[in-house]
């Protein structure tokens, strides 16, 4: 299948890869019947999807099976008046429906936006109006069936409220039950253009109400990079995203170039808060090849005896969302052999800095960038960066827009120019590169803290704190000083069997441990011990709302 889409699939260098790297994009294309059906046809038996919960239930799918659900729901949401164009908000979980649903709405050339479980009654409201929703298919949860339920009085452009479980409640539809009596699918003539919208995303942001990001019907392709060259996937891969499936990375890790490659996606369907021991047992049980997660799950992980589970299948791991740091990555290599392969990207993106196969990892670094990406570091002046120098990543697309690149903000012309005109898109992420290469994340433009002519980056600071035993989660912020303009900060979540021993003693010894790590202009001046930090609804750490606290 890849085939197809490349021009070229192996490379002898990074430098061959970055002069020769081509993905071919169709006239029209269109992932659910380019690729799932056409997975269909040629191999109707090959496994898909292997899903299991925490309820020992446990189902593998075809994509011939695949193929049939997701014609089956199409049909039917046909006859509920949903069609191209349409917005149809997705709130699944990490059930099968999802995938089938999603496929189903591809091929009407309807907009699919994934969403959250944990949405609350006001958040429905605004998204349904920002975006004129039609209709709400979500899974059976009585806190979810409420909010959404609570937000119809003010959401005038919804026509359907869907469910998929057993007890359907006055006012919505039944989905298993639409779907099994729906009549034969007619696929539709025009279905979609390339530039058609095929995903809107609402980005949680750490500010101000979210972002509808955009993504047309070519961003599938882009994910050629993330499965191939970033997961390291073959067609006998079954790979392991942990994202629930609400938010973007999801697509990134169980949907489109898993598929395009021909491996299989598994999916675990829990309830509840994660626990290390299941998804290690989910992993040794089913014999996962491949896993990406957060850092913030391998600091979980290696918190637990790794030995105790077979996790001899694993071939390949690799991590996003938040920069790793390197006490992770070698506490995790050396329990497993395995090295974490970090990248970065945005919901507005694919993966554009990746730490490719034949790059030798360098923990903490996000890798190289990727060739379909026209990259650079642009200084506070407008210069390119120096090896060294920190600068705003930024994309030009004077020449090319790349895959993966997103259309821009829905209905705000004005926020989309503001990070993306003239050619030139902002993402708003500080890096520096090293002599190598290698990219290093810095922090959110805002985030970047000047304290006595210094600019330091909040990760950097919060990797060092994080090499302290006590030390779970930490943020790091700035505060105002007179003398010194901005102090650090550091807030800081407690192991439970430190959380006893919190005071001045210990935010002391953490001090000084950061001064032997790193330089000792960086160390935290102010320490604060907390339960828990802020964060956004996807577990973005909200450093606006600490910061606002310090003031």
């Amino acid at each position: 299948m890849i085939e197809k889409f490349v021009k070229q699939t192996t490379f002898k260098s990074h430098q061959d890869f970055t002069e020769n790297y081509e993905i071919i994009v169709p006239r029209q294309f269109n992932f659910a019947y380019d690729v799932a059906d056409e997975w269909a046809r040629t191999h109707p038996d090959k496994r898909a999807l292997c899903w299991t919960n925490d309820k020992g239930a446990h189902r593998d799918l075809t994509f011939g099976e695949l193929k049939d659900l997701s014609d089956r729901t199409a049909s039917w949401l046909q006859s509920l008046g949903i069609g191209k164009g349409n917005m149809v908000m997705l709130i699944l979980k990490r059930n099968i429906e999802f995938w089938q649903t999603i496929l189903a709405l591809h091929k009407l050339g309807a907009v699919a936006i994934p969403a959250t479980h944990l949405l609350t009654d006001k958040d429905i409201v605004y998204r349904n109006n920002a975006a004129d929703i039609k209709a709400i298919i979500a899974t059976e949860d009585e806190t979810l069936i409420g909010h959404v339920n609570q937000a119809m009085k003010q959401s005038p452009s919804i026509r359907h409220r869907i469910l998929v479980g057993d007890n359907i409640p006055e006012g919505w539809i039944d989905f298993h039950r639409g779907v099994n009596e729906a009549a034969p699918f007619i696929r539709p003539k025009h279905v979609n253009r390339n530039e058609d919208i095929m995903l809107l995303y609402f980005t949680s942001g750490t500010t101000g109400q979210p972002k509808m990001v955009l993504h047309d019907f070519t961003y599938p392709l882009a994910h050629i990079t993330t499965a191939k060259y970033w997961h390291h996937l073959h067609e006998k891969s079954l790979h392991l995203t942990v994202a629930e499936t609400g938010w973007a990375k999801a697509v990134w890790g169980k949907l489109y170039g898993q598929w395009i490659i021909g491996a299989a996606v598994f999916v675990y369907d829990f309830e509840g808060r994660f626990q290390p021991k299941d998804l290690l047992r989910m992993i040794s049980t089913y014999r996962v090849t491949s896993f990406c997660a957060p850092p913030t799950i391998f600091r979980f992980l290696i918190r637990e005896d790794l030995s105790k589970y077979d996790l001899s299948s694993l071939e390949y791991c690799t991590t996003a969302g938040e920069p790793l740091n390197p006490s992770v990555y070698e506490r995790f290599y050396r329990q497993t052999g395995i090295k974490m392969m970090e990248a970065f990207g945005q919901t507005e993106t694919a993966p554009t800095i990746i730490t490719f196969p034949w790059l030798k990892p360098k923990p903490g670094s996000m890798g190289m960038p990727n060739p379909l990406y026209k990259m650079d570091l642009i200084t506070s002046d407008g210069r390119s960066a120096e090896d060294g120098e920190q600068g705003e990543i930024v994309f030009h697309t004077d020449k090319k827009r790349p895959l993966g690149l997103f259309m821009g903000y829905y209905r705000d012309k004005a926020l989309t120019e503001k990070v993306y005109a003239d050619n030139l898109y902002h993402t708003g992420d500080m890096a520096w590169r090293d002599e190598d290469g290698y990219y290093w994340f810095v922090g959110r433009t805002d985030d970047v803290i000047k304290s006595s002519g210094y600019r330091i980056g909040p990760f950097e600071v919060e990797s060092a704190v994080m090499t302290h035993p006590a030390v779970v989660e930490c943020a790091i912020t700035g505060v105002p000083d007179e003398i010194r303009g901005q102090v650090i900060k550091a807030t800081i979540v407690l192991g439970t069997e430190y959380r006893e021993k919190a005071g001045e003693e210990l935010a002391h010894e953490i001090q000084e441990h950061v001064k032997q790590v790193t330089a000792p202009y960086k160390y935290p001046r102010i320490i604060e011990f907390v339960s828990e930090l802020p964060k956004t609804i996807s577990g973005k750490i909200r450093r606006v709302e600490i910061r606002e606290k310090s003031k």
